[in-house]
């Protein structure tokens, strides 16, 4: 009879352990031929963008020739536009220098106009030749003669000289103006060139740009495509995993020891809502999924220990000071009400115990449903999703908060 009781008593406490729990909506689990379509998708977006990628690289190929011939031409026109300065300049100097020749011709004529005046009116009447025979004998007489020659004779000469000059001044114009009239034509061709070479990058620009902005939204519909694809594999792989555990803690119960409940009270009332619960166990989860260091002290949100990441997951729930304090795993368990383990909900507290008493606790976890806890574990172990019988000394009550 004594062992019979024994067992019937074992018998009730796995009952408690196995006895269904609320749980928040599990992970879906996608099926194969869904992420079998989310990678055909993703291979006709990758095949998409691939084809953009070749005709936009081709088209910067032309871009870049279109370029080298837009700059070989502006040199050209740079330097069509110095020689043209050069002839312009040669052309107004030419010009200038005409100028002045004819001005010199004048003043000749004008000199030589009144010394031919002179020597008519000396050689047409007395008083004009009274020089002459008023002179100091034979050898004065010459002289005089002799002046009036050479004046005659130099004036000629500079008059030959000042026509010569005027014909070589014109003839440097009618070669600087020919000279700047060439280039003017040169440069001109060269600026329609230009202009042509210029226009054609242009509308080259405009479809680089064009396939620029297709290639950034085919990617950006590969990276979503893609995202797709391997959010719908990590639920699989996350549910998968979800049930392997699940299944081990509810065929394998009580593979760690439970401590007896000797009568340990805490809060009367909660002061959280379910809603929270769930935002407190989602938080975690993200944590965990997203493997978060274990470091002793930590508060996240890079890393967390245990209370660490209980504390973080229900301020982001909205509870914080002076409703949520940080504090070490003992006195979470005052801090909660204490609800029995057959009555645990998800966003419940477990605590773990050397002894099986208050003062002994050291470890603290968020229930996750169905006998799996979110975890801070250790530095070794890191942030884990794992059945609440994984760790030893479970305390035989759990705190809601």
């Amino acid at each position: 009879m004594p062992s019979q009781k024994k067992l019937l008593a074992l018998a009730m406490i796995f009952g408690l352990m196995l006895s269904a729990t609320p749980a928040i909506a599990k992970t879906p689990k996608p099926t194969l031929a869904q992420i079998e379509a989310a990678k055909k998708v993703e291979a006709a977006k990758r095949a998409a963008a691939d084809a953009a990628a070749k005709k936009l690289a081709a088209a910067n190929q032309t871009l870049r020739t279109l370029t080298a011939k837009a700059n070989a031409a502006q040199g050209l026109y740079v330097a069509a536009q110095k020689e043209l300065a050069i002839a312009r300049s040669a052309a107004q100097a030419a010009a200038a220098h005409a100028q002045e020749t004819a001005l010199s011709v004048i003043a000749a004529h004008r000199v030589i106009g009144k010394l031919a005046v002179g020597a008519y009116v000396m050689g047409g009447s007395m008083t004009d030749i009274e020089p002459l025979l008023s002179a100091n004998g034979p050898q004065d007489l010459i002289d005089q003669i002799s002046t009036l020659n050479t004046l005659g004779t130099q004036n000629t000469l500079a008059l030959d000289r000042y026509k010569a000059a005027e014909v070589a001044a014109k003839a440097a114009k009618k070669l600087a103006d020919e000279a700047k009239a060439r280039q003017e034509t040169a440069t001109a061709k060269v600026a329609a060139a230009k202009k042509v070479a210029d226009d054609a990058r242009a509308l080259q620009q405009k479809e680089v740009d064009k396939l620029q902005a297709i290639q950034n939204q085919l990617a950006k519909d590969l990276a979503g495509a893609k995202k797709v694809r391997i959010t719908l594999e990590q639920q699989r792989a996350l549910a998968l995993l979800e049930e392997s555990l699940a299944n081990t803690a509810a065929t394998t119960p009580g593979q760690k020891k439970i401590w007896p409940d000797i009568g340990f009270k805490g809060r009367s009332t909660t002061r959280s809502s379910e809603g929270q619960r769930a935002l407190a166990v989602a938080y975690a989860k993200k944590q965990v999924t997203a493997r978060k260091p274990y470091i002793w002290g930590s508060e996240g949100p890079n890393s967390f220990d245990c209370s660490g990441l209980v504390y973080a997951a229900y301020k982001s729930a909205g509870l914080s000071w002076p409703n949520w304090d940080r504090l070490n795993s003992a006195l979470y368990s005052g801090y909660t009400k204490h609800v029995s383990l057959n009555e645990l909900v998800p966003g419940d507290l477990l605590f773990y115990s050397y002894k099986g008493t208050i003062s002994t606790i050291h470890h603290i976890t968020i229930y996750a449903g169905n006998g799996m806890m979110w975890e801070a574990n250790s530095k070794n172990a890191g942030l884990l999703y794992s059945s609440i019988y994984s760790v030893n000394g479970l305390m035989p009550f759990g705190g809601r908060v």
